[in-house]
């Protein structure tokens, strides 16, 4: 279900992204900001908000297990490039 949520909220966004609606608008909000570039700060916004969603709700757990490596401290014989 959860995973079905999630989807459905990309998709949402993808729709929205999709603002035909103010194409052809020559309001102003505030007296200088066109609606269009309004609408894209609130998407940019909703974007952000969305993507924080899916990076704790659908991050994938095995890319968080890290795998022991040598220390760069520990330098092998001949390694020294000076």
């Amino acid at each position: 279900m959860k995973k079905f949520l999630l989807l459905l909220l990309i998709v949402a966004v993808y729709l929205l992204h999709q603002d035909f609606w103010n194409w052809n608008s020559k309001e102003l909000l505030f007296g200088f900001l066109p609606v269009g570039l309004a609408y894209h700060i609130g998407y940019s916004i909703l974007a952000a908000i969305m993507m924080a969603i899916l990076v704790k709700f659908a991050w994938p757990e095995h890319l968080e297990k890290s795998e022991p490596h040598d220390s760069p401290t520990e330098k092998k014989k001949g390694d020294d490039h000076r």
